[in-house]
Order: structure tokens, then C-alpha cells, then sequence
């Protein structure tokens, strides 16, 4: 049976490899669970100086995102095995972001979902110009997870708000100009960066190392393709209601402002109010831990929610792009129903790190 997750040590490196080709290296349960043993086991190894993260040779991709189709069907039942794999996968995410030595993530390919919770809590994250990142999860009901309540509100302006409700993608070099990547390298320099990496002394320092072995493959980024409309970003995602959102879009002078009204009106409004108190809230958290308890309740009990089944049935089974979402439109949606999510849960079902 072929490993799912390749675990190895080169040198002074331990080494992540997605093996999961067939699903775009989609995280499951095992997945997560074979990520978080190799970190436990190299976090206090001496003879471990560095973690890298990458995906299989000759594979497409980095990780485009969990196991949807498990969780949409778990999540028609009693959601067991669906809040599971949420608690593997948080757990996942809070040793990658607490790891105490250099953690370098080649978002090499699609980077969606889970793939960034792979990637984006770690110390060091390589774009190339075939990365593509996204947090499309408003398009199917769900909501933008594995910590995408801390990352997101943190980048410049209101770029994390825009890319959580809307789903928008960036591309190559923007992924390193929206500070979602720390650094850009040609994909094709990739393999001997990897070697250089593997092959270091880190005696004087596995941080300082890293950093200057990177920096020297890196390409500064050209300006972004979003740079033209930051002022629209800030102006129109600055707004503490989705209802003010859509309204300060639709009266831009932006023509670019309109693509992004089609786009948020495309999705689950309820996820879209979801989603934003969630990066309201996730600005406010004081620690990675008390966001990603956080999105645990929500991830709870959203698994089981109307506008996921019938996401998912609209873009991953049927695939006819076409949800009707239970509401017709935000301001449909009651105040009510979004703060439910984020309600506490029973003592011995909260997720604690």
C-alpha cells in the first residue's frame, strides 16, 4: 500500500512528502496524524535542525484542501468521524505553528484548504510561479479554517477579509506579495535549493541558515496584480457588517469592485457572515490556540449545515455549479444562526491544545 505521507530524515533535515497524487494530495485523518508524529518526534531530536514540506516528484499540486466528500457525508449522519478529522487536523496546525525550529513549506501548485494549513503557520513558506492559493470554502458552505481566522485578518489591509468571502485566488508571485509566502523561486531551482538545504551545517544557527540559503534562491516579486485595487480592498472589506460589504462594492467607482460583488453573491451567505465574525473574532484572539477552539465549535456543527450539503453537492458531486442556498440572500440570514456557531461546546467535546 503506498504511503500516504513520506516521513525521512536527509542530514540535518527532516523531510514531509505528500504522496496522496490521485486527490491533489488532500488531507485525511492518517495524513494528518503521520504529519503531526513525524513533528513530535523531530521537535526535541538535537540531531534535527530543520523540517521541510513538499509533495511527491512528478506530482501536481501541493495539497488542495481536506477530505470534503468524507466530511459532507459524515456530516449527513452523526458527523463523528467528520469532527475527527477537524481534531487532527487542528492539532495538525498547532504543532505546525508552535514548532520550535525553522519549518520550510514548498507551496509549490495548488495550495487550497488544508494544503495552507500545511504551509502558512510555518516559519518559512516558498511560492513558485505554479502556486496557487485560495480559501474557497464560502463556495461550498463550509467556512476558511485551519487557522484562517489568525493568518487571514493579519495580512495588510483587508486582504485576508477579501480572500475569506470571496475566495478570490493569487497567483504566483502574489501568494509572496500578499506575505502569504516569505519568499518566491522559480519552481525550477527547487530541487537544488531542497539539496542545499539538506546538505547544510546548521551548527551556527538552523534559522539563520535557512533564512540566507533561501534569500539567495529568491526572486523579489514584481508588484501584485491586486496592488492596482488596495485602496477598493480596504475601503469596501473594512465595513464590520457583510451587509455593508456588498453595499460599499456595489456603489464603487471600481469597475473591478462589480467582479468581486458577483463573486460574494455567488457564495453561501450565511457562510459569508460566518466567516466574517470568524475573522472579526480571529483579529481579537490572543493566542493561535483560543482561535483555533474557535473554529473547532464552528467546524462542529457547520459539517451538519444545510448550505454544506448542498455545496458540496453543487461543486463536488453533481458539479453543476449551481447551489441554492438556504437563504436568498445576506441580509435573509439571521444574526442569530451565525452566533450559534461560535457557541461553546460541551467541556469533553472543546478542542484543547
Amino acid at each position: 500500500m503506498t504511503e500516504t505521507v513520506i516521513l525521512r530524515r536527509e542530514g540535518a533535515v527532516g523531510r514531509i512528502t505528500l504522496n496522496r497524487a490521485d486527490a491533489l494530495h488532500a488531507l485525511n485523518g492518517a495524513m494528518c496524524a503521520a504529519v503531526l508524529d513525524g513533528l513530535r518526534a523531530w521537535q526535541d531530536d538535537p540531531d534535527v535542525a530543520i523540517v521541510m514540506i513538499d509533495h511527491a516528484d512528478g506530482t501536481r499540486g501541493f495539497c488542495a484542501g481536506g477530505d470534503i466528500r468524507m466530511l459532507a457525508e459524515s456530516g449527513a449522519g452523526d458527523a463523528v468521524e467528520a469532527r475527527a478529522f477537524f481534531r487532527a487536523e487542528y492539532t495538525m496546525n498547532a504543532a505546525i505553528e508552535a514548532f520550535p525550529k525553522p519549518y520550510v513549506a514548498f507551496m509549490d501548485g495548488v495550495t487550497m484548504g488544508g494544503g495552507v494549513g500545511l504551509s502558512v503557520h510555518g516559519s518559512h513558506r516558498v511560492a513558485t510561479e505554479r502556486t496557487l492559493f485560495a480559501m474557497p470554502e464560502t463556495g461550498i458552505g463550509l467556512f476558511p479554517d485551519v487557522g484562517g481566522g489568525w493568518f487571514l485578518p493579519r495580512l495588510p489591509g483587508k486582504l485576508g477579509t477579501w480572500l475569506a468571502l470571496t475566495g478570490a485566488r493569487l497567483k504566483g508571485v502574489d501568494v509572496r506579495a500578499a506575505r502569504v509566502a516569505t519568499h518566491f523561486v522559480p519552481s525550477e531551482l527547487l530541487g537544488n535549493l531542497k539539496v542545499q538545504l539538506a546538505s547544510a551545517d546548521y551548527g551556527a544557527g538552523p534559522a539563520e541558515m535557512v533564512g540566507e540559503i533561501l534569500n539567495r534562491a529568491s526572486h523579489a516579486p514584481p508588484s501584485a496584480s491586486f496592488a492596482a485595487h488596495a485602496e477598493t480592498i480596504d475601503a469596501c472589506f473594512s465595513h464590520g457588517t457583510a451587509e455593508a460589504i456588498e453595499a460599499a462594492l456595489a456603489e464603487s467607482d471600481d469597475p473591478w469592485a462589480a467582479e468581486q460583488l458577483k463573486a460574494l453573491r455567488s457564495k453561501s451567505p450565511e457562510t459569508v457572515k460566518t466567516a466574517l465574525k470568524q475573522m472579526q473574532r480571529g483579529a481579537a484572539c490572543q493566542t493561535f490556540a483560543e482561535n483555533m477552539a474557535m473554529e473547532f465549535r464552528i467546524g462542529w456543527r457547520k459539517v451538519q449545515s444545510a448550505d454544506f450539503a448542498e455545496g458540496v453537492r453543487a461543486v463536488i458531486i453533481d458539479k453543476d455549479q449551481a447551489p441554492k442556498w438556504q437563504h436568498g440572500s445576506l441580509a435573509e440570514v439571521p444574526d442569530g444562526m451565525v452566533e450559534a456557531y461560535f457557541a461553546p461546546l460541551a467541556a469533553d467535546e472543546e478542542l484543547v491544545l
